[in-house]
This record gives structure tokens, sequence and C-alpha cells, in this order.
């Protein structure tokens, strides 16, 4: 069983990456690493490694061999079907501080108006995954926060549908019926006051975009099915089930960081005791730049450099934990623990 314990941990984090962590903590620390496992999961992690193409300008990412040095990582959900070309639908830009246990996540909404990093001209954020896919995004979220980007993993939504249904469905906040029926979207209707979704009516819940709320609804829907997803796998009993959700995503999860260096970081994040995950979602203003032209979501400069202080902050490894700069939302709370992205809101 203990062994089974150590597969299951590892495996979640595979999945969902670094914001499994937090939930799956006290399961590693209890139970600790057993590296015959973790050779084993090494091999299965190799289809995930894809290094990021067409950076413009590549950074060299040194590699801390103690585990102790803060590092950027930009989160992509990717909604692509079939022969598509994708876009990043969700975009997370992480740091992790493996030296006090606290990591920091900046939601990005698609639709922010952005330098395109490679195409010299403006457009919405997530148009870069297609122009260039990872790295053209890196590049780009780089040059918008002002902050390095050292790593990426992407998430395709459409590979989580078998995988919701392998699970037996997820839980999800819906608690009235949701219509998509405009016209040139996708038509559907769920059922709201389920009490699990499977995973058809799961990824509609993550393309609906017919709500009065936009890009920011979109964003928490985004965020509660990766939270939906964290929790049900986290309540599984049957631990041996869980590996094989690996080879279910198949190619739908992706990352630029070998598979032991993602086990290795995993560990000593996981190995913490007091693990906090603080969020913000950017702000800014909706709107178009010329009559019937395309919507936007045009960034609130001061936000915008608030975030970029705030990252500088949790990127220097000298900064203690006591002096990190907080989202807004936590500056008159007391320190805690954070163990939903759906927290994020940023206000």
């Amino acid at each position: 069983m203990k062994k089974a314990k150590r597969i299951y941990a590892v495996a979640i984090i595979a999945i969902v990456l670094l914001a499994a962590a937090y939930l799956n903590r006290e399961t590693l620390a209890m139970a600790g690493f057993d590296w015959f496992v973790q050779g084993s999961l090494e091999k299965k992690l190799e289809t995930t490694y894809k290094p990021a193409d067409n950076r413009q300008q590549p950074k060299p990412v040194n590699v801390d061999r103690t585990k102790k040095d803060p590092f950027s990582l930009l989160l992509l959900g990717v909604d692509q079907r079939d022969d598509e070309v994708g876009r990043s639908d969700t975009m997370i830009y992480t740091v992790v501080r493996p030296s006090d246990g606290k990591m920091l996540l900046v939601s990005i909404p698609r639709d922010m108006y952005v330098e395109i990093v490679g195409k010299d001209y403006e457009d919405k954020i997530n148009h870069s995954y297609a122009f260039g896919g990872a790295g053209m995004t890196m590049d780009t979220v780089e040059k918008f926060l002002d902050a390095p980007v050292n790593h990426y993993a992407s998430i395709n939504f459409e590979g989580f549908r078998d995988v919701i249904d392998a699970m037996g469905g997820i839980a999800l906040p819906i608690e009235e019926d949701i219509v998509n029926k405009g016209y040139g979207h996708d038509k559907f209707v769920i059922e709201g006051g389920q009490d699990l979704y499977d995973g058809k009516d799961a990824l509609n819940f993550v393309r609906y975009r017919e709500d009065a709320g936009g890009d920011m609804n979109r964003t928490e829907r985004h965020q509660q099915f990766l939270h939906a997803i964290i929790e049900k796998a986290t309540s599984m009993k049957q631990w041996s089930k869980i590996p094989s959700f690996i080879d279910i995503m198949g190619d739908n999860f992706s990352t630029d960081m070998l598979p032991g260096q993602l086990i290795d970081m995993s560990q000593s994040m996981l190995t913490k005791g007091d693990l906090t995950m603080y969020s913000h979602t950017m702000l800014g203003q909706g709107g178009r730049l010329k009559s019937g032209g395309a919507y936007y979501y045009f960034p609130d400069e001061e936000d915008q450099q608030q975030v970029q202080t705030m990252i500088q902050s949790w990127l220097d490894a000298d900064t203690t934990a006591a002096n990190l700069i907080l989202p807004p939302k936590y500056a008159t709370e007391p320190e805690k623990e954070v163990g939903s992205l759906s927290s994020a809101s940023g206000q």
C-alpha cells in the first residue's frame, strides 16, 4: 500500500504538475520517495518531455542541484481538437520557491492585448500559442511581465475527457443548466445539479463562452476544472489506477522539464510541511479597438507594474518568506494556506 501511494503522489504531479503539490504534500511527507519507483516513473514520463521550439532568444536554465533556487513555470491549458492548431485558453505564470515551500500563481486572461514576440504586432496573448507554440508564448509572456520564463507545462483539455471518465466523473459547481447555443459556437446543454459530471460535460464546462462575465469567468471555470480533477484524484482509494492516467493522457501533456528534474522538484516541494499557494488574476478592461472589431482585454497598467514587482520579489532567492510581496487580496489577511486555484480573483 505504501508503494502504491508513492506512485499515486508522483503520477498526480505528472498530470496536473505543481497545482497538485499542495494537496498531496501530506501523503509524500509521510511516505517518502522510493527511488526504485522513481526509475519506472521516469521511463513513463519520457514521452512528456518536449523542448520549447521557436524561442527568439533561448534562455539558459541553471539547474539548481540543491533544488533551492526559485524558478518560473508557465502553465498552459490548451484547447485543441483533432488536427486544429490549439490556443492556450488558460495561462498561469507560476513562481516556485522550493526553499520555503511557497508558490505564486498569476493567471493571464486569454484575450489580454499584448505584443506578440516574433510577430511585431499586438494581439490576444493566447494567439501566441497558435502562431509559435510554447516557445513563442514563453517569449511573449516574458516581455509582457518583464520576467523570465524558465519552463513550461502544457495540458490539452481534450486529453482530460478519458481521464475524467476513468475517474468516474468529477464534481463541478453547476447549479443551473448551462446552454451554449450562439451562432458559430458548439451546441450543448450541461444539466445543473448533478453530483458528478462525465468527461464530455466537464470539457463543455471549460469551453462554455456565452456568459456575461466573459474572459474573467472563463478563466475561473478553467481553474475550477483543474481543481475538480485534483480533488477527485486525491480522494480516490484505488491507488493502482492513478499511474495509468499518464498513459490515457498520451500526447496531451508536455513539458520541457526532464522526467528526473520534474520528480526531483516535486520531491523537494512535497516534503515541505507548510506549502502555501498565492494566486492573482491580472486586471484589465474589455473592449474593442474599433466598432465591430475583435474583442480584447486591455491590461490595467498599474496592476501590470505591481505584478512585475511582485514576481521580481518572488524570483529573488535572497527575499525571505516574510518579505515576499503578496497579491493585493492577501495584504490585509494573515498568512494562510491556499489550496484552490479557483480562489484567484485578484480583487
